[in-house]
Order: C-alpha cells, then structure tokens, then sequence
C-alpha cells in the first residue's frame, strides 16, 4: 500500500496521544478501542519493515523511542486518572510501574550493547505490558481494576528488570570466568 514503517510507527504514536486524551476524559471503552488500533501499529512496523525490505537502523531506534513515548503518555494518562481520584499509592505505583517499563528496555538494549544477545526473557516484554494496560483501561470502570493492573504491572515490570539483571550477570560473570584463570593469585589470559 505504499505506507512505509516510520509512518506506522508515528500513526501509532498518534494513536497513543488519542488514548491518553480519551483516558484523562475517561472515556475508557472508546479509549480501549484506539489503544488496541494503536498496540496492532506498534506491532505492525517491525514487520512491514522486515517484509518489505525497509528494515533500518533509524527505524528501529525510532521504532524503540516511539514505544517508549507512548506507553508513557498512556500510563501517564492513567496515573493522572488515579490521583484525581486522591489514589495516591496507586500513583506511586503508577510511577514505579513505568520506571520498571522503561528499565526492561534500558536493560536489553544496555546488554546488547555489551554483546549479551540472549537477553530478551522476562515477564514483562512489551506485549505483556500492552495487554495489562489495555485491561487496566478497559476494566477501568470496574474499581479496583486500574490499581490492580497497575500493581500487577509495577511488581512484574520489576521482576523482570531484576531477571534481566541476573542473567547479564550471569552471562558475563562466566565470560569472565572463561577468560582467566588464577595462578598463584595472579590473573592470567
């Protein structure tokens, strides 16, 4: 059709500022509905770029920033929501749920960086995350379904920064362990 993959990823971007405006208007059917338009572009970049041969570097960092943005805007959006409710701790939660988010890609991209490919598990990969925040918003109505997902949300996220971390550990711990060998206290090669 002629649409190239930075163009999905700013289509979905978009998306996601529409949900963030639905959301903080609480309009939370309607909000469900474009987060889910919105998630299928983040999904579908990545293979329209590989398809079509369009595949690039700028468009992956792109791709990876606009991710970050978005889910921002809209877990934003919901902890506005809850703390015009006056519920703090779940804004707190809130908070720490997108800290974690943004650590579990800092983390892989960070380990990729140092050559550790393997790390990509998790709980919480950006799919998941999708999922739970599109529950949290479409459950919204429903209390305490917001504060739920978002709790669920902080501990996985978490969880998963700290598997992430563990297994870089691990991975370049027997690097190292692999690369020398002591004699007489003395490292050597």
């Amino acid at each position: 059709m002629g649409v190239g993959p930075n163009t999905i990823t700013v289509v979905g971007l978009l998306g996601s500022v529409a949900v963030a405006a639905l959301v903080l208007n609480r309009w939370w059917v309607a909000a469900g509905v474009v987060f889910v338009l919105s998630a299928g572009m983040d999904m579908l970049d990545g293979s329209v770029a590989r398809l079509s041969g369009r595949a690039t570097p700028f468009g992956a960092f792109l791709d990876s920033t606009l991710d970050r943005l978005a889910e921002a805007l809209v877990l934003g959006a919901i902890g506005v929501t809850l703390a015009e409710d006056g519920d703090m701790w779940a804004v707190g939660l809130c908070f720490l749920a997108l800290t974690g988010s943004f650590l579990v890609s800092y983390t892989r991209a960070r380990a990729e960086g140092l050559g550790v490919d393997s790390n990509k598990g998790g709980l919480m990969s950006r799919p998941e995350r999708l999922v739970l925040i599109g529950a949290a918003i479409f459950f919204a109505p429903f209390d305490p379904v917001r504060q739920v997902a978002v709790a669920v949300l902080c501990g996985l996220t978490l969880l998963t920064v700290a598997q992430r971390l563990w297994h870089v550990h691990s991975v370049l711990a027997a690097r190292e362990n692999g690369r020398t060998t002591t004699q007489g206290g003395n490292p050597t090669p």
